[in-house]
């Protein structure tokens, strides 16, 4: 189990917007899937209703600028995102980006990630799923309970590891590293 707090991806062109003109990420922390790191740098976001001041940047940069937060995050903002697989941005709401060195502000962007599972094709092969596929996940313990809905992504460079947000973990007491199980029909 991996749990995710709110982050931001960046385009090169945001990341120059918000830092300064040739800037680049400095690696605070590796992730757990390859070549991902929590970047040094935060920003403000802000939304209609607040700002949450030093939201992480993750790295590398992509093609599109894209934040996550959770359904608490966007309560306290004033914004409805959709649930999302990252990267799939079509109709959500936009935010005001805040940096050392300059603003943004997106017309669309903010999700609230749906849960997924990362794998690789031998990992999916073992599981007798793919790709895109969707499954539950049951979680043990005291406020246990079990997780549908869940995507599964398959991608060779991918470490097998499920992916929610403090929200969920919260929900069922989970921890990063926890083991759960995946339930097939």
């Amino acid at each position: 189990m991996g749990i995710s707090n709110r982050h931001i991806h960046l385009s090169q062109e945001h990341l120059e917007a918000l830092f300064g003109p040739g800037y680049q990420l400095t690696v605070r922390k590796d992730l757990s899937q390859t070549g991902q790191f929590a970047a040094e740098e935060t920003l403000t976001i802000e939304g209609p209703k607040s700002a949450l001041k030093n939201v992480r940047i993750l790295g590398p940069v992509r093609k599109e600028t894209q934040v996550e937060v959770s359904r608490t995050d966007a309560f306290a903002l004033g914004l409805q995102p959709p649930v999302r697989d990252s990267g799939y941005l079509a109709e959500s709401p936009g935010i005001k980006l805040i940096g050392p060195k300059g603003t943004v502000e997106l017309d669309k962007g903010v999700i609230i990630a749906q849960r997924h599972i990362h794998m690789n094709s031998a990992d999916a092969e073992a599981f007798g799923v793919k790709d895109k596929d969707i499954v539950s996940v049951r979680v043990g313990g005291e406020r246990g309970l079990v997780f549908d809905n869940v995507l599964i992504r398959v991608r060779d460079d991918f470490v097998l590891e499920m992916h929610i947000d403090t929200d969920e973990a919260n929900a069922a007491m989970l921890n990063n590293g926890q083991l759960v199980e995946v339930l097939r029909d």
